[in-house]
């Protein structure tokens, strides 16, 4: 007979930096993806988006040639890490619903990167706006919820050990 068994987070000093890896990998996969599915729809490829990306530290210079797509690419990931760290040490250290509800947790916090995101860091940036425009407010905020936040706070949850 087949019995059902959880998975136990793991421990130790480097489970929150796996916490934060696979989480920070995953989330920044599934966002990258969503960004190029739903840009690709109004033309605009995957290069654009990583210049686009590049330009938060380059400005309008971005926009043309190769050199600022790996630059966008690296810059997205690097954010990705960040966020993913910064919920590890908040899940870990104040707030008791990282630890009891990642499937709740991971979407507050999505919508919490999103405004970081949309609010603080790209009007502090140089960012400049793709081709397209920017008006994917609703599937952005839900791509944070789902595709990025849902998968930190899993990650967390298994490798950080936030739930105890």
């Amino acid at each position: 007979m087949i019995e059902a068994t959880h998975v136990v987070a793991e421990t130790g000093p480097t489970a929150p930096v796996k916490a934060i890896l696979i989480g920070g990998l995953v989330g920044g996969v599934l966002d990258l993806g969503f960004a190029f599915t739903a840009w690709a729809l109004r033309g605009v490829g995957p290069a654009d988006i990583l210049r686009s990306i590049a330009s938060g530290l380059l400005g309008p210079a971005a926009r043309n040639g190769f050199a600022p797509v790996p630059l966008g690419l690296v810059s997205h990931f690097l954010l990705s890490f960040l966020f993913a760290a910064a919920f590890v040490l908040i899940a870990a250290r104040i707030a008791p619903l990282g630890r009891q509800s990642p499937w709740l947790a991971g979407p507050l916090y999505g919508v919490a990167v999103y405004f970081v995101m949309n609010r603080i860091v790209l009007p502090l940036s140089n960012f400049a706006v793709p081709a397209g425009g920017m008006s994917l407010s609703f599937a952005d905020l839900a791509s944070h919820m789902f595709l990025f936040g849902l998968p930190i706070a899993l990650a967390a949850h298994r490798w950080a050990r936030v739930d105890s």
